[in-house]
C-alpha cells in the first residue's frame, strides 16, 4: 500500500518502476478516481461552510425575533446534499483503497531488472554438490522404498499434493522443526511465538495476499477464516493497528506453522514428490524494523536462514530475484536454493523479503520515532526453513548406495538415530 500524497507526487516514477515488474499502472483510472474524489470532497466542504454560515444567520434572526423557518428548511436541504455527497465519498474511498491495494510494491533500485526468473542473479554459493559413486535417486523413490514416505495413501485420504510420513520419516520432520527453532532462538536472537493457524481476511489484506491472491488460499466455509498460507500472515498481524515502542526495534520473531496453499498458479510444476504441496510445514522468520535498519536486517535474516543449511551440511546458493520475479508485496527478495542431487537441480528452500513499509501501511503497524512522531515500521520475513524441502534435501544428499539415509550430525541428538533404513519406516 502506498502513501497517497507520495503516490500523487511521484506518478511518473512509480509508473516507470512498476513497468519493470511487468505491471502497467492504470494512470487514467487513478486520475479519474482521484479527481472525482477531490471534487466531491471540495463540494462537501463548501456546503458545510455554507451550512455553518446559514446556521449563524438563523441564530442572529432568532435573537432579533424574526421567523427562521425558511432558513431552517434551507439548512436541512444543505444537510441532505452533504449526506448524499458523504455517501458518494465513502463509496469512492472504498474504490480508491481497492485500486491502491492491487498495485504491487516498488522494487528497490538495486534489484536486477527483468521479466521473469531468467533475469535472477546468483549472489553467492556455499558448498559443492557431492559426487556420488552411484546414480543418486530422487526422494520420491527413496522415501517409499524405505517406507518413510507414502504418497498413495495420502492421495486416498486427501487427494494429490499431500503426503504421509511414517516412522523415522515423521520423526525427521519433527526433528527439523525443533532444530530450526532452537537455532533461531538460541543462536540468532529470535523470540518464538506459536500463532493461530486460521486467519481472518483483515490479516491476509495486511500482508498483501488479499484481495489479489484469493485463489491461492483455502477458505473455511461460512466463516471469515482462511487456512494460513505461511506464518508470515499471523505473525506480522500480531501488531496490526498498533504502535510499537521505538526502542523495541528491531523485533525478531520466529514461528512454526503448517501452511496451506492451493498452488493455483503452479499447474504442471514439481508434480512428483513433495516439493510443491497443498499442506507443508515451515519455520518462519519475521522482523519489524525502523526504515533505516531494514536493508541491514534483510541481509542478517537471510544469513540466519542460510546458517541452518550450513549446519546440516547442505550445498546451496543465494540468488536475488529480478523485478519481474519479485513477489507482490516485496521490494527486494533473496531466494535460497538447496542442491538436490536426485533431481540434479537447485530448488528454492527459502524466500527472504524486505517489504519496507508496504505491509505496515496496509496493516497499520507503526512505531514511535525518536521525535515522538509515529511512523510506519518496515517488515521482513523469510523461511527459516521450509521443513518439507529440507527433509527432501537431507534424504537426497545423504543417501547411501544401499538406499539408506545417513542422519546429519546436527540432527542426531533430536532423532537418537544415525541412519534411516527399511527398519525405520512403516511396519506394513
Amino acid at each position: 500500500m502506498y502513501d497517497l500524497n507520495f503516490f500523487r507526487q511521484n506518478l511518473d516514477h512509480i509508473r516507470q518502476r512498476l513497468t519493470t515488474r511487468g505491471f502497467e499502472l492504470d494512470l487514467a483510472g487513478f486520475q479519474e478516481l482521484d479527481q472525482k474524489r477531490r471534487k466531491i470532497l471540495t463540494e462537501s466542504e463548501q456546503l458545510k461552510a455554507e451550512r455553518n454560515q446559514a446556521t449563524m444567520q438563523i441564530g442572529q434572526l432568532k435573537k432579533a425575533g424574526q421567523d427562521t423557518s425558511a432558513e431552517q428548511q434551507k439548512v436541512r436541504a444543505i444537510g441532505d446534499k452533504i449526506s448524499a455527497l458523504d455517501a458518494q465519498a465513502d463509496q469512492l474511498e472504498g474504490e480508491f483503497r481497492d485500486f491502491l491495494a492491487r498495485i504491487p510494491n516498488l522494487p528497490q533500485e538495486d534489484v536486477p531488472v527483468g521479466r521473469d526468473e531468467r533475469a535472477n542473479v546468483e549472489v553467492r554459493r556455499h558448498g559443492a554438490p557431492l559426487e556420488f559413486a552411484f546414480a543418486p535417486k530422487p526422494h520420491w523413490e527413496l522415501g517409499p522404498n524405505l517406507g518413510i514416505l507414502d504418497l498413495e495413501r495420502a492421495a486416498k485420504i486427501s487427494g494429490a499434493r499431500f503426503a504421509v510420513y511414517w516412522g523415522l520419516g515423521a520423526r525427521l520432520e519433527r526433528a527439523l522443526i525443533n532444530f530450526m527453532l532452537d537455532v533461531h532462538t538460541r543462536e540468532h536472537g529470535y523470540q518464538e511465538v506459536l500463532p493461530p493457524f486460521l486467519v481472518n481476511s483483515a490479516s491476509l489484506y495486511g500482508t498483501g495476499q488479499l484481495p489479489k491472491f484469493a485463489e491461492d488460499l483455502f477458505r473455511c466455509e461460512n466463516h471469515d477464516l482462511w487456512l494460513a498460507p505461511t506464518a508470515e500472515v499471523p505473525v506480522t498481524n500480531l501488531f496490526r493497528d498498533e504502535t510499537l515502542p521505538g526502542d523495541s526495534l528491531p523485533l525478531s520473531l520466529c514461528a512454526y506453522t503448517p501452511c496451506f496453499r492451493s498452488e493455483a498458479g503452479s499447474y504442471g510444476r514439481d508434480v512428483r514428490g513433495i516439493i510443491r504441496q497443498h499442506q507443508f510445514q515451515k519455520v518462519e522468520l519475521v522482523k519489524f524494523t525502523r526504515p533505516e535498519q531494514s536493508n541491514q536486517e534483510h541481509e542478517k535474516l537471510t544469513r540466519d536462514a542460510e546458517t541452518v543449511l550450513e549446519k546440516l551440511g547442505l550445498p546451496y546458493r543465494r540468488i536475488v530475484l529480478s523485478t519481474g520475479d519479485t513477489g507482490f508485496s516485496s521490494s527486494k527478495t533473496y531466494d535460497i536454493e538447496v542442491w538436490l542431487p536426485g533431481q540434479n537441480a537447485y530448488k528454492e528452500i527459502s524466500s527472504c523479503s524486505n517489504f519496507e513499509a508496504f505491509q505496515a501501511r496496509r496493516a497499520g503497524i507503526r512505531y514511535k520515532s525518536s521525535k515522538g512522531k509515529p511512523d510506519y515500521v518496515h517488515t521482513l520475513n523469510g523461511s527459516g526453513l521450509a521443513v518439507g524441502r529440507t527433509w527432501v534435501a537431507i534424504v537426497e544428499n545423504y543417501q547411501q548406495a544401499d538406499g539408506s539415509i545417513l542422519i546429519p550430525d546436527a540432527l542426531r541428538p533430536y532423532l537418537q538415530a544415525e541412519r534411516i533404513d527399511r527398519t525405520g519406516g512403516a511396519l506394513i
